[in-house]
């Protein structure tokens, strides 16, 4: 707790001085140092106390109505201070690069107070610590997003701030209902109340996930991402998506600690949320043309796949599988971690070729491999992650929730329960060959072919520290998928407290990860044998080059490539049916037409069907407009209705 304490200090440090300075070389120097020193300690303090599988805890005197501000490590909370500081520190060293020197100390000081924040979160131990942590979290993340303060950002930031507050008052709602069962808001209270009788633990349950799950942006609420994502500068996206949605993740396990053994039906519907935000996200990112509203989208596809993994583990406590239990949380766990290092490599690779090329529309991108060849290789190694390709990472994770799915559904149908987890197989099967051919797409598209653009054509690498922070991202996703053994001792501590599992019976599935490991190593090792092998061989020849085969055309142009709609329009026929399509077609005219056009949209249901229940929820309040006008002294009447009212909610009955 000392050096998480520290941690949180530097951060606030490095935020001051970086305030204090904006404007001058010195704050982004200040906040910089400062932010990268705490992401160090707060770092090696998380694997500190997840490898001893310690506990820590501190209490701070408070005067306020509910008492002391608590704070708490267990290995939940070492876990995710590992994600969070791993991905901040990765943030604020490509942020060194990517920030002009007059915004790089307004930048650094928000970016440390956000990661600050989200460590309090984690390891506030009751729940007005929480809050303030939850709110001051929301505040720097909504500061960063409309950072560029143009109309994109400002609209971003408006809908990101109407979902974080609906969000946070599901959360109060739900930290009330807690209160007043357990007769406190400390956590350790909420969990020695024991489980809330009957409907209520189901009220509990259902609260908290609509109230995360806006945090997190599980479909349907996740409206806010696809648009704050892109508006947010490059470094910020990482740090967003990468660790900052995983809150709604954290809030909701630790919930889960609070409601006792969940009931079947929980984890069946976690597994139908998971199911459609990692279908719909990955179905609506192969529709998109701009580079980080895709990434984005694919945020809410690698959220529903941790849900998927929440699921089935909550599945296998209600069917008495333990085993299953600890795979389906361990596979969660470390697909979080995972996913905030592909995904923030992805989005700093994005960011590298917007600054170069001024636009992040892939169809005005192209040959950028042979322009920008560090940031394409990096790009690449992202992009095998997050498919679920081995030797990388992402394979790793969502071979748990494989697993963990599989012995579910076995053994839900030797006890009669719904198998409805044999399900997610096919399920996660389809989602990774879609994200397959999305980055296939991206990458043809963006890196391969001709330039589309002069700009595209007179790009050039990122900078060092960019391409430094992308390469510790890559090298950290190739040491996962070839040591997944070793990784997974960063989520069996975890995963055990989660699932109700003694840490010596868990079955961390050694033999099969050793032979995971074992052949992602020869995989990598034949890599990079033929890749040494063609070069040798290449050495003493002479290597031309040639215009590819140009269909008989005289002189081919970058228009004859495919686009990004032209190779996502066949993938997407089959589920047209699903996403609201809306096609604008422009036919040739006459004997040498000049001109013609085919662009289809792709329409977010999720969104559409938020925008309707918003709507109707406005009309059925349309009434209540009556309150807001009048005296001061009408509003005061209010206030004291309001306090009166929860006066006596609070006698005991």
């Amino acid at each position: 707790m000392s050096l998480v304490a520290a941690a949180l200090s530097l951060g606030a440090v490095g935020a001051f001085f970086a305030a204090l300075l904006r404007g001058r070389p010195a704050g982004g120097t200040a906040g910089f140092l400062g932010g990268l020193a705490a992401c160090a300690i707060g770092a090696g303090a998380g694997f500190l106390l997840l490898v001893r599988n310690e506990t820590s805890g501190a209490v701070i005197p408070w005067s306020s109505p509910f008492g002391a501000l608590t704070f708490g490590i267990d290995p939940l909370s070492s876990f995710f201070l590992i994600c969070i500081y791993v991905v901040g520190g990765l943030s604020l060293l490509y942020g060194r690069g990517y920030f002009p020197r007059a915004r790089a100390g307004a930048a650094f000081a928000w970016m440390n107070v956000l990661v600050a924040a989200m460590a309090v979160v984690v390891i506030a131990r009751d729940a007005v610590t929480f809050l303030v942590g939850w709110e001051v979290m929301f505040a720097a993340s909504w500061l960063l997003v409309t950072f560029d303060d143009d109309e994109e950002a400002r609209a971003a930031g408006f809908t990101y701030l109407v979902a974080s507050q609906a969000g946070v008052i599901l959360i109060l709602i739900l930290f009330g209902l807690l209160a007043r069962h357990s007769g406190g808001v400390r956590f350790a209270a909420f969990a020695a109340a024991g489980a809330p009788p009957g409907v209520l633990a189901s009220i509990c349950f259902a609260t908290a996930l609509a109230g995360f799950a806006t945090k997190a942006g599980l479909w349907p609420l996740h409206g806010w991402l696809p648009q704050a994502h892109p508006a947010a500068p490059s470094p910020v996206s990482a740090l967003l998506s990468g660790v900052m949605i995983k809150m709604g993740i954290y809030g909701l396990l630790r919930t889960l600690t609070f409601l006792g053994p969940p009931p079947a039906a929980w984890g069946l519907a976690l597994l139908v949320v998971g199911g459609l935000s990692a279908l719909g996200g990955v179905l609506l990112a192969l529709a998109q043309h701009d580079l980080k509203r895709l990434l984005a989208y694919h945020s809410v596809e690698n959220v529903g796949i941790i849900a998927l993994g929440i699921g089935i583990g909550m599945l296998g406590q209600a069917t008495h599988a333990p085993r299953v239990a600890w795979a389906g949380y361990a596979g969660a766990l470390l697909h979080t971690l995972n996913h905030g290092l592909f995904k923030g490599l992805l989005f700093q690779a994005a960011g590298a070729v917007g600054q170069s090329v001024g636009s992040r529309d892939l169809e005005k991108l192209g040959g950028l491999s042979r322009r920008m060849p560090a940031t394409a290789v990096l790009f690449l190694v992202g992009a095998v992650a997050i498919s679920g390709l081995p030797p990388l990472n992402g394979f790793v994770s969502e071979w748990l929730v494989y697993l963990a799915a599989l012995r579910e559904g076995t053994l839900a149908a030797q006890k009669g329960v719904a198998a409805a987890a044999i399900l997610v197989v096919p399920l996660l099967a389809l989602v990774g060959g879609l994200a397959a051919a999305c980055f296939v797409k991206v990458f043809g598209v963006a890196f391969l072919g001709e330039p589309r653009t002069p700009a595209a054509a007179a790009a050039r690498d990122a900078a060092r520290p960019m391409r430094v922070a992308m390469a510790l991202g890559a090298a950290a996703c190739v040491a996962i998928g070839i040591a997944p053994a070793a990784a997974l001792r960063l989520v069996a501590g975890p995963a055990a407290a989660l699932s109700g599992t003694p840490l010596a019976d868990a079955d961390p599935a050694l033999g099969a990860l050793r032979n995971v490991s074992l052949g992602a190593a020869l995989l990598l090792l034949v890599t990079l044998g033929l890749l040494a092998a063609r070069r040798a061989l290449l050495r003493r020849r002479e290597v031309g080059a040639a215009p590819t085969w140009d269909c008989g055309y005289v002189q081919t142009t970058p228009r004859m490539q495919y686009t990004a709609s032209s190779f996502a329009a066949p993938i997407l026929e089959p589920f047209e049916g699903l996403l609201s399509l809306h096609a604008r077609r422009e036919g040739p005219e006459g004997y040498f037409p000049m001109h013609a056009r085919d662009e289809r949209h792709l329409e977010d249901p999720g969104e559409a069907i938020v925008r309707r229940m918003l709507r109707a929820v406005a009309l059925v309040l349309s009434p209540l407009r009556a309150l807001q006008r009048g005296p001061v002294q009408l509003y005061l009447l209010y206030v004291f209705l309001t306090l009166l009212a929860l006066l006596l909610w609070q006698v005991p009955s």
